[in-house]
């Protein structure tokens, strides 16, 4: 089975038709959380990932602020105003779709968060450490997440966890125990300001990172015109 891993769209529907569009025909669609936030597409991208085959999607934290289910002080004066602002827009809908997605959802051998899963919707995983508490608290073979909005790949080996630069455009074979991050589609953090997402096989046991141009001037413009912060404007050009 060929799935489309993807996370952090941040109501960027622009990045998220070119990677639907890069990544072709998928036999499903797993999504790591984080449909709304900072962009100005909220209900677009909701209705867009709602409308996929073969969905499988979990809560992000900017999710779970929009539903009131984190409190507001976990998050910056921008973010803030962005969680407020995709309140006053969704439509009951899309905001009943974010009602329903839970904080994990195991998928056979892999376990799909948002964050880890310590912490599914919150914690990011950044350092060894942190990757090596998270699997301790885990069985699956492998754990897809996002919340950084930065590629990543973690891998269990020699009673360690060490970290493995992403190489893009490579099927690479999984061996287990590893955590994947499939980088941002809406939002990248990593230097490289193109959507971000994977590609996973099932039956060959390989993942695939890719990364996909998209017009981020019409997003920008887009914000502009509806008075959306300008650090978040112009953080796309920059991928940070």
């Amino acid at each position: 089975m060929r799935v489309l891993v993807f996370s952090d769209i941040h109501a960027n529907l622009t990045a998220l038709e070119a990677v639907l569009a890069d990544a072709g025909p998928v036999d499903a669609h797993w999504f790591l959380g984080d449909l709304v936030g900072y962009g100005p597409d909220p209900n677009e991208c909701v209705a867009r990932v709602r409308s996929l085959p073969n969905l499988v999607a979990v809560l992000g934290n900017h999710d779970a602020a929009v539903l009131e289910k984190m409190p507001l002080n976990w998050f910056n004066r921008e973010a803030r105003n962005l969680i407020r602002w995709t309140q006053e827009r969704l439509t009951p809908e899309n905001f009943a779709f974010l009602q329903q997605l839970p904080e994990q959802q195991p998928q056979g051998k892999v376990l799909l968060v948002h964050g880890s899963p310590r912490a599914p919707v919150t914690e990011y995983i950044l350092t060894a450490e942190i990757a090596a508490e998270a699997l301790a608290r885990t069985e699956a073979s492998f754990c897809f997440v996002g919340h950084t909005h930065s590629p990543a790949h973690w891998q269990e080996e020699d009673g360690g966890v060490r970290f493995c630069p992403p190489v893009l455009g490579e099927a690479l074979p999984l061996k287990p125990r590893a955590i994947l991050n499939p980088g941002s589609v809406g939002q990248p953090r990593d230097g490289d300001p193109r959507a971000a997402y994977a590609l996973y096989d099932t039956e060959a046991q390989t993942w695939a990172w890719r990364r996909v141009p998209y017009d981020i001037g019409a997003v920008q413009q887009r914000m502009r015109a509806l008075g959306l912060s300008p650090t978040n404007v112009l953080r796309l050009a920059v991928g940070r």
